[in-house]
């Protein structure tokens, strides 16, 4: 099996995370050939280009779209790949990076690099950053930033073998602090992560925002099991379509009623907080075609 990585707009965290699977990647190794990873092994675009359309078998995306060597690259490995995975919040939501798209091109360019802006020789950075699946058509995507372990084990065995994959349920049904949830929550209070002492118990039932119950599950909790509330990289439960909204919806059914103007004035970020990771998906299609 032919399979290729490439590495759009992105931290580079998704190419580290195959790391993840240590030993396991031998094995992985023995079953694929590695047709194109620049980020690891010396291939030029040229190659890819003489390549056959559709002769590699399973090409992974990692990053999202924000310059037009991203874009174009992105057409040219869906036009030779049989399939296409989106790997990683970047490519499949648009990430922390895709909060760019609250400001324009001209605003970041001016913040980041003052008068000097680059040269003409580089490539074009767009009006706004889009996800993979906002260029080209996907096949599959494996969440979250990057991929946790056990999510990627999962996905690449289910590619190999040709099966589905991905669980369907909340990240709180396998939450290692489920036991400690209540049966009604209710808060007077909302603290930021670094405000209140854990006491090892059901996050939201602490005040602390955990976005749990808007999750897919699938990770084994690592954050949780970390004792760091859940910031929702893994993306929304397959059966709600907006994860953000979900939150917040299940935020305003556990405030209490004595103070509720009081508790809702402590989220200081709405945006960061609920759609850290799905900011880019915000920005309305007819923007994103105008702009393109």
């Amino acid at each position: 099996m032919k399979i290729a990585m490439y590495w759009g707009a992105s931290c580079g965290g998704c190419d580290v995370s195959l790391l993840s699977l240590h030993e396991k990647i031998l094995d992985l190794l023995k079953e694929v050939e590695i047709v194109f990873w620049p980020c690891a092994m010396d291939f030029k675009y040229e190659d890819v280009e003489k390549m056959p359309d559709g002769s590699i078998d399973i090409c992974f995306y990692n990053g999202a779209i924000r310059t037009e060597e991203n874009e174009k690259i992105a057409k040219l490995l869906r036009k030779k790949s049989k399939k296409l995975v989106a790997y990683g919040s970047c490519a499949i939501e648009g990430c922390v990076i895709g909060l760019a798209n609250l400001y324009s091109r001209e605003e970041i360019l001016k913040e980041v690099y003052s008068k000097d802006v680059p040269g003409e020789d580089l490539p074009e950075f767009l009006p706004y950053l889009k996800t993979l699946e906002q260029v080209v058509s996907i096949d599959a995507s494996i969440p979250g930033c990057p991929p946790p372990t056990p999510i990627l084990e999962d996905a690449l065995n289910a590619l190999l073998q040709g099966r589905q994959f991905g669980k369907n349920v909340a990240l709180c049904d396998e939450c290692p602090r489920k036991d400690s949830k209540p049966d009604k929550i209710e808060i007077d209070n909302i603290y930021r992560w670094h405000e209140k002492k854990d006491s090892g118990e059901c996050f939201l039932a602490q005040g602390i925002i955990c976005m749990g119950p808007a999750t897919r599950g699938g990770c084994k909790a690592e954050c949780i099991t970390a004792n760091i509330p859940c910031t929702g990289c893994v993306g929304p439960i397959p059966k709600i379509k907006e994860q953000g909204i979900s939150m917040i919806s299940a935020i305003a059914s556990i405030i209490s009623n004595k103070n509720e103007d009081e508790v809702i004035e402590k989220i200081e970020d709405y945006v960061g907080t609920f759609y850290k990771y799905s900011a880019a998906k915000l920005l309305p299609e007819g923007r994103l075609k105008d702009e393109s």
